[in-house]
């Protein structure tokens, strides 16, 4: 059981959603983005490699799909700090059930929500409002 997130796992193997829990007082909120002990089952024994922050300025801009193949393959976590986007995951794995099916979550500050995309799956989002900000972390650094 995580003090700071409720995990809900999807019908796409290994793609959850983390609802972050926010701590509220008089003064605000605190949440946590990700602590690597309370998501070690999910991670698998994997660790954050980097962490990216974007900015897309413009309403209605998609970014992606986005892939690394082996060996740089990548699990990511997405929030959406500022502004809302239609965040979305495509299955590419061959052997999968869901092999091109696409699982899509809609991410805000205010949802706290924080989407889990396993290796195999390449992501992208459109941005439903202008200024969207977006922190991503990643298992593996970004490779060309």
């Amino acid at each position: 059981m995580s003090k700071h997130f409720n995990i809900q796992q999807t019908e796409f193997d290994g793609v959850a959603v983390l609802q972050r829990k926010q701590l509220r007082d008089s003064r605000g909120y605190f949440e946590r983005l990700f602590c690597q002990q309370e998501l070690q089952s999910i991670l698998k024994g994997k660790q954050i490699k980097q962490i990216n922050h974007t900015l897309t300025e413009k309403k209605g801009t998609v970014r992606g799909m986005h892939f690394q193949y082996p060996p740089h393959a990548e699990t990511k976590f997405i929030s959406c700090i500022n502004g809302k986007v239609f965040d979305v995951a495509v299955d590419l794995r061959k052997e999968s059930i869901t092999f091109m099916g696409y699982y899509a979550e809609i991410l805000t500050p205010e949802n706290s929500k924080t989407l889990m995309i396993p290796e195999g799956f390449a992501h992208g989002f459109q941005t439903l409002t202008n200024d969207c900000e977006m922190l991503y972390f990643h298992t593996e650094a970004y490779h060309v």
